[in-house]
């Protein structure tokens, strides 16, 4: 019905006024406004939050209305700060309040999908035969799978129902653990703090069959080396609520107000109390809106602007003793007073070298245990030669010396080891000299010297063999390494700030471009205040700077810095590094459930770096050689002819890094050949490898036999964002179409890895779980629905704030999507049932690197010996990997995975050195989540059917989530410290977090020994905290933190102390200069991929709301002098290439980019307004189809000390930011719409 005439209003009788005639009381349809309420109307909220690993890890009012998530706004309900704090509300940013949009869009991942001809030759092959018969001839067929693998990437999907794809799956896994092992089984799934039961359920099912976890964090370049180097951690940060207290904040490479949205009120509140802030960023990024200071340098540089600013702050606040506060917090805090090593160089010279350790002395120095890994100091008032308190030697093994009296010297109280004598250590041995020697430093910046010679106090010991050395102070050397003078003279120091000497303010000005009087103005500042307020001074550092091939350089330049002005761990001050949601941080109850170590120890984990350098051959293009980057103080015959790839497998068959695959042998056949030959696995194994007849499958990467054949992908975009060398991946990994434009002919050959024919389509089946259709999914052979993140339950944490809270279900999951944990199950099942009868219960023999916080760490102590040379023996867990044999019973695995198993009752859990029974939480859990009561293994062991009781089991099993297990932990580490930690949590005892708790409302955490910084309300989370306030020692050799590392490997790439190298050189550009011009001019530019505004990595990329409100597709940002010089405007089309591959955007032309710089927002993915490119006759590819890995030599160190590997803790990472691309306009606009042909031409089919 019309209501035109309801709105003729001119001839209405009004029927009666009020408030003196200003209201009137008329008569008129308002059913308008039952349509307004309705809009708004909801039938219940839910709280929850998205999975994205954008660290805000914000809660969210989900609303639900008829069956419906309608819409989703802020939480403001976290428990509040104390009175001088803002709290941490609100949180949230425009993508996350888009997310909605998600759930019922035509990106949505509906059915399980099969790639077409996958799908139609298993249909074929199932008449006839069983699952696995029926795999084996599709798979290991070479015309079969070439005709699936080639269209990957092409569409073609079928829709399938779960037992089909389940079905596919699981006799794919089973015949591969037959055929090759279970470790040719991987997964890659990142980022657990952001959906921690969703991680586990990958995780949890690969492990139990013996397949293999690769790590994230240092793939993605988020792992910061340098924080293990220094502090033995992984990476510990402030919340974000202690910015607030500090008094002066750098913000460096991290675009605050983009990256950290939900966090940066902190930034901009700080300043209303008078916090000075500076920005330090290439570009004029959104944070330096906020900065009273900011600092250009050019992109690369900041090392060397960071040992400038270290400069200053030696020679003004150390060098004339004008802060006590400094001297007192380096004696006792850091390395500085530990002694170090001359060795000899030429022209009477010396280099620095090892620690000073009492093992080198006579007698050990009185040290039984371990005396090859405790370093020695000067004590003032004495004179004498000590070992004090806390070096790593006094960690590992000391209940096994003198029945025990010793235990609990692994503190930081300022003792003499040997008596518990007070000291006081001597910082320089300037005055004090026995000589004055010249020490020669490696330089790499160019200009000067490539071995600088400084002058050095030294004294004179005699050592264990009766010869004499010289010894100085990490103190004396790191200020002549910095080129401070101590009124010792020579060629290579300052004599003042305006001198070109490395690393005075006035050289860094050529390197850096920012003028020296800022930078003299800055480091005053920053350590003036550190003096005055003991500490409260903080660097916020990020992507910008971590994402460089020496990204260890910078980070170290920067820390070296917080370490002189005594800022670290004291509550304003530190190291802020934010990149990515590592956080997780009920980690040791989590642990167990995701890595199976309830049933079988240890699990199979690799560092995914080195695994796709390796399996997507990307060492086959590699043009960066050993000796452009060994420090001009090496050895070279150690290096000579080796290339990257040989160093890495030299680190693998150490027991440096792990191996997947392993050897080249399926390890279930091994430990079968053994018994055969009546010997126990591991002597065999080390008796075959001895003689060459096994060998670690690293030596030979593309053998059939050696690479990985299933790949499960979860919770990860990786071909659509993380993927450097994305061509490389669709060419060698997955065998289909690309645009490689390298060829190997100008590349390294190793010389230690055997080369055969690079093989092409590695991988037999690529499974993907996600809710949307992505780049990565397009590739899979099979697509599963999984559940957003409104429609599941999990667990979610962040080091931006310290609460733990929830994803929940709003509504069930959609469509035929099922939660990770069901998927997982449900494959769990299916291959118990197919791999049951066909593999029985079987040995496995599982190689495990040199742990880092195991006695493990404690490998060679000196020089690195291999055994495959003939350097030392082959012994397990000390120069090899550690050899463990497990069983796994395959008929069991459902049965497994869905229930606790007994190792918990039997071995208690722990981490990071220390453990604790756990034997009640096992009985409190089985009365929370039940027992299981069919019969079998797992009868009677608590239950995990659902993502509800894996959630349960992490928060019993936490000493953050359950303080009675908090104060277990820090009684078992108050036993080896030998001082009471348990009061840090015996407050909080009778706390136990549940899941409906968190969903109520966001909870604190509680203290626990696994973390530096305390959960407090008296103090913010920092990290370092403890370390500083409790003397708990850093895990590292010297139990402080460290400016100097003294591995072998360390000092020969130059990098035993801090210093400026500058970006590598890639070779990627000149070869294509010209090669496919099209007329118009090439602009060649470093390529910067920073993270965007309009996504959180590829996710919301293509997002109606967020394409919406930015330009609608991929776009890059150059200068606006180099567009008008290339003939470039805004919006036009470019085409961004090298040999890596091409890629296709629209160009922004912007006056806040620097010149020489190409900026691309990262993770814009190809599936949303692309073209195609000119140069390879292709659809333009991702920001990484223009990168290749490097791996960095010094990031492959095992088994000493701090330098070991963990998961996700240390290895060899990911950087992309040396790369640099031509950029030119494209002339034709090819949207690729015709019909698809079988083939399209490419640079490399």
């Amino acid at each position: 019905m019309s209501h035109f005439l309801d709105r003729l209003k001119f001839l209405t009788h009004v029927r009666s006024t009020f408030a003196d005639g200003h209201g009137a009381v008329v008569n008129e349809d308002r059913r308008w406004e039952d349509g307004y309420r309705s809009r708004w109307q909801h039938d219940k909220i839910v709280r929850s939050t998205h999975g994205v690993n954008c660290t805000g890890s914000c809660s969210w009012k989900v609303y639900v209305k008829n069956g419906l998530i309608t819409w989703e706004t802020q939480q403001t309900d976290y428990p509040r700060t104390r009175p001088d704090l803002p709290n941490h509300e609100p949180r949230g940013c425009p993508r996350g309040a888009s997310y909605s949009w998600y759930v019922y869009s035509a990106q949505r991942v509906k059915t399980p999908l099969i790639r077409g001809r996958l799908m139609q030759m298993w249909r074929e092959a199932r008449k006839t035969m069983d699952p696995v018969a029926a795999w084996e001839s599709i798979s290991q067929n070479p015309e079969k799978a070439k005709r699936y693998k080639s269209v990957r990437g092409q569409g073609g999907f079928v829709r399938a129902d779960w037992d089909t794809a389940t079905e596919i799956i699981a006799a794919a896994n089973a015949y591969t653990i037959k055929r090759y092992g279970p470790d040719r089984v991987v997964g890659f799934s990142p980022i657990p703090a952001m959906s921690m039961v969703s991680y586990a359920a990958g995780a949890r099912y690969l492990s139990l069959i013996g397949g293999v976890c690769l790590s994230f964090y240092d793939w993605y370049c988020d792992l910061p080396p340098a924080s293990p180097q220094v502090w033995g951690e992984q990476t510990d940060v402030p919340e974000s609520a202690d910015w607030y207290n500090s008094t002066y904040l750098m913000v460096w490479g991290s675009n605050v107000p983009q990256t950290r949205t939900p966090d940066a009120h902190f930034y901009t509140e700080v300043r209303y109390k008078g916090t000075k802030t500076v920005a330090i960023s290439s570009d004029y990024g959104e944070m330096v809106k906020f900065g009273d200071i900011w600092l250009a340098p050019k992109q690369g540089t900041d090392a060397a602007l960071a040992m400038a600013m270290g400069h200053v702050v030696l020679k003004e606040f150390h060098a004339t003793g004008k802060s006590a506060y400094f001297r007192d917090y380096v004696k006792q805090y850091t390395d500085m007073p530990m002694l170090v090593l001359l060795r000899e160089a030429e022209n009477g010279s010396y280099t620095s070298d090892h620690f000073l350790r009492a093992s080198h002395l006579a007698g050990n120095h009185g040290e039984a245990n371990n005396p090859e890994w405790k370093t020695l100091l000067i004590d003032a008032p004495t004179g004498r030669l000590v070992v004090p308190n806390g070096t790593i030697g006094l960690r590992w093994n000391e209940a096994q010396h003198d029945g025990g009296a010793k235990v609990g010297r692994w503190n930081l109280e300022l003792k003499d080891a040997a008596d518990g004598a007070a000291i006081d250590p001597l910082l320089s041995l300037n005055g004090a000299h026995d000589e004055v020697v010249d020490v020669g430093f490696p330089y790499f910046g160019g200009e000067h010297d490539a071995r600088l010679l400084r002058r050095v106090p030294v004294k004179r010991v005699t050592l264990a063999d009766g010869n004499t050395a010289r010894i100085a102070t990490v103190y004396d050397l790191q200020l002549a390494n910095y080129g401070v003078d101590q009124g010792l003279g020579g060629p290579n120091v300052a004599a003042g700030f305006d001198d070109d000497v490395p690393y005075t303010p006035a050289w860094q000005e050529k390197h850096t471009g920012v003028p020296r009087q800022q930078v003299i103005q800055v480091a005053r500042e920053f350590a003036d205040n550190a003096d005055r307020t003991r500490g409260k001074s903080m660097v916020i550092v990020g992507a910008a700077l971590n994402h460089w091939y020496h990204n260890d350089m910078i980070y170290r330049g920067i820390i070296n810095l917080l370490m002189m002005c005594g800022c670290i761990g004291q509550s304003g001050g530190g190291w802020a590094h934010y990149v990515g949601q590592e956080k997780l941080r009920p980690q040791f109850g989590w642990a167990p459930l995701a890595f199976g170590l309830d049933w079988s120890r240890p699990p199979r984990q690799m560092n995914g770096t080195s695994f796709f350098y390796s399996h997507t051959s990307q060492w086959r293009h590699e043009k960066l050689s050993v000796d452009e980057i060994l420090s001009p103080t090496a050895d070279r015959a150690r290096y000579d002819g080796l290339s990257l790839l040989d160093l890495n497998a030299r680190s693998e068959r150490m027991g440096w890094l792990p191996s997947a695959p392993q050897l080249n042998a399926n390890p279930l056949d091994v430990t079968d050949a053994a018994q055969a030959a009546g010997q126990e696995p591991v002597a065999y194994t080390v008796e075959q490898l001895k003689a060459g007849k096994l060998r670690f499958a690293c030596e030979d990467p593309d053998h059939p036999d050696n690479f990985p054949r299933n790949m499960f992908v979860w919770r990860s975009n990786i071909l659509g964002s993380s993927g450097k060398g994305h061509e490389y991946f669709l060419k060698y990994l997955l065998g289909t179409q690309n645009a490689l434009f390298s060829d190997e002919s100008a590349a390294i050959k190793p010389a230690e890895v055997e080369v055969r024919e690079a093989a092409e389509g590695k991988l037999d089946l690529l499974t993907v779980l996600d809710f949307r259709m992505s780049t990565t999914c397009l590739y899979g052979d099979i697509v599963l629905p999984t559940a957003t993140w409104y429609e599941k339950d999990d667990l979610n944490t962040s080091d931006m704030h310290p609460f733990i809270h929830p994803l929940s279900e709003a509504v069930q999951p959609l469509w035929e999507s099922k939660t990770d944990w069901e998927i997982y199950k449900t494959i769990a099942k299916k291959f118990t049932e197919i791999a049951g009868p066909l593999l029985g219960t079987r040995r496995d023999l599982v190689c495990t690197p040199l742990m880092h916080d195991t006695p493990g760490e404690l490998g060679q102590p000196f020089a690195p010996r291999d055994w495959k040379h003939g350097e030392c023996d082959l012994i397990p867990g000390k120069t090899a990997p550690a050899m463990t044999v497990v069983e796994r019973n395959y008929a069991d695995i459902y049965r497994k995975f869905t229930s606790v198993g007994p190792l918990l009752d039997k071995l208690g859990n722990g981490g990071k050195g220390i453990n604790w029974d756990t034997e009640h939480e096992v009985h409190e859990l089985a009365g929370l989540t039940h027992k299981v009561t069919t019969p079998g293994v797992s009868q009677g062991r608590p239950r995990l059917e659902t993502a509800t009781d894996a959630a349960e089991m992490i928060l019993t099993f936490a000493p953050e989530t359950n303080g009675h297990v908090a104060v277990k932990a820090w009684d078992a580490l108050s036993k080896i410290t030998g001082r009471d930690h348990t009061h840090l949590a015996v407050g909080r005892e009778h706390d136990k977090i549940r899941f409906r708790d968190v969903q109520a409302q966001p909870r604190k955490i509680i203290s626990a020994p696994t973390w530096s910084g305390l959960e407090s309300e008296e103090v913010s989370y920092n990290a370092g905290y403890t370390n500083v306030h409790e003397l708990i020692p850093w895990r590292t050799l010297t139990g402080r933190q460290q400016f100097y590392q003294d591995h072998r490997w360390m000092l020969d790439f130059g990098e035993g102390v801090c210093l400026y190298k500058p970006p590598i050189d890639t070779k990627t550009v000149q070869p294509m200069l010209g090669k496919h011009s099209n007329g118009n001019p090439e602009l060649v530019l470093n390529w910067i991929t920073p993270h965007q505004k309009w996504g959180i990595h590829s996710t919301y990329s293509d997002n109606l709301r967020m394409l919406t409100l930015s330009r609608g597709g991929p776009h890059v940002w150059v200068s606006e002098p180099e567009a008008k010089a290339a003939g470039l405007r805004d919006n036009d089309w470019v085409e961004v290439f090298n040999v890596n591959g091409t890629l296709t955007a629209r160009l922004v032309v912007s006056q806040r980019v620097p010149r020489g710089m190409c900026l691309m927002y990262h993770a814009q993915e190809k599936i949303v307004n692309v073209p195609g490119a000119e140069t390879s006759g292709m659809r333009g590819g991702i920001h990484n189809s223009v990168t290749r890995t490097v791996t960095k030599p010094t990031h492959m160190i095992g088994g000493y000390a701090q330098l070991a590997y963990g998961f996700n803790y240390y290895g060899t990472v990911g950087s992309n930011r040396d790369e640099f691309v031509i950029v030119r306009k494209m002339q034709r606009i090819d949207w690729m719409e015709e019909q698809l042909a079988e083939t399209l031409p490419g640079a490399s089919q």
